[in-house]
């Protein structure tokens, strides 16, 4: 059985990419830092639905000790499945945006893709088969007010997963991001009410985390190992 790690597993989109990755019969390690009782549930629903998984907790900014826990992980075989959906985001206009707010947003987005990656990725090539799928935004995209820090660290995501897909690609590896627009979630809600949704997204709805879910799935799949290297927007026309 093929092993995938989700990581920000507990939050609006994670757990319906757990719940595809189960489906498709893969062992899911749910990763989540500071929610780990809500990982625990996850962990329990796919179990108790017949799938297989199990938690892992690391905050992926600290370079040891997501090494440390991943070296843990991999003395039961490579992971062949990684999806980077531990995200952050401290919004405020440029002027006004403190140097933490762009160094904690930089560090979660961009150098955590790096702290969990880097270590899977031999492991990973020694199977000949692997799939990466990072999950980023459409503000990466088209930018957004009050998230100069938040698109600049996904845009920079963009550039590592293509020159990163023409690493792995000659051993059966593909490497690729997802980016989603407005998604229905309680925050979601807050920053983007109905009326504002249908002036903004051509589609006049958000999208639901069940159809980010299902392209992360098509990505992980055997099915898709000939797409590599791409910037995939679900975003209802957004982008």
């Amino acid at each position: 059985m093929k092993r995938a790690l989700v990581t920000g597993a507990t939050g609006a989109i994670g757990p319906a990419i757990c719940r595809e990755l189960a489906r498709a019969g893969l062992h899911v390690i749910v990763h989540g830092n500071k929610r780990t009782e809500a990982a625990a549930r996850l962990v329990a629903e796919i179990v108790a639905a017949g799938g297989a998984a199990e938690h892992a907790a690391f905050d992926v900014t600290d370079a040891d000790a997501t090494a440390h826990v991943l070296e843990r992980l991999l003395g039961h075989g490579a992971i062949q499945v990684l999806v980077n959906n531990a995200g952050a985001h401290a919004d405020a206009p440029m002027p006004g945006m403190t140097r933490a707010q762009w160094r904690s947003v930089v560090d979660v987005n961009l150098n955590g893709f790096f702290n969990v990656t880097q270590p899977l990725l031999l492991p990973m090539l020694a199977t000949r088969w692997g799939r990466i799928v990072s999950v980023s935004s459409v503000s990466a995209l088209i930018g957004n007010r009050g998230q100069a820090n938040y698109a600049a660290a996904k845009a920079a995501l963009h550039g590592a997963t293509k020159s990163l897909a023409l690493e792995m690609a000659p051993r059966g590896v593909t490497v690729n991001v997802v980016a989603p627009g407005v998604v229905e979630s309680p925050a979601a809600a807050k920053a983007f009410p109905p009326e504002r949704i249908k002036t903004l997204v051509p589609m006049q709805r958000a999208g639901q985390p069940e159809e980010v879910a299902a392209l992360v799935g098509f990505l992980a799949s055997d099915h898709a190992g000939y797409i590599t290297g791409q910037i995939i927007a679900v975003a209802g026309g957004l982008a």
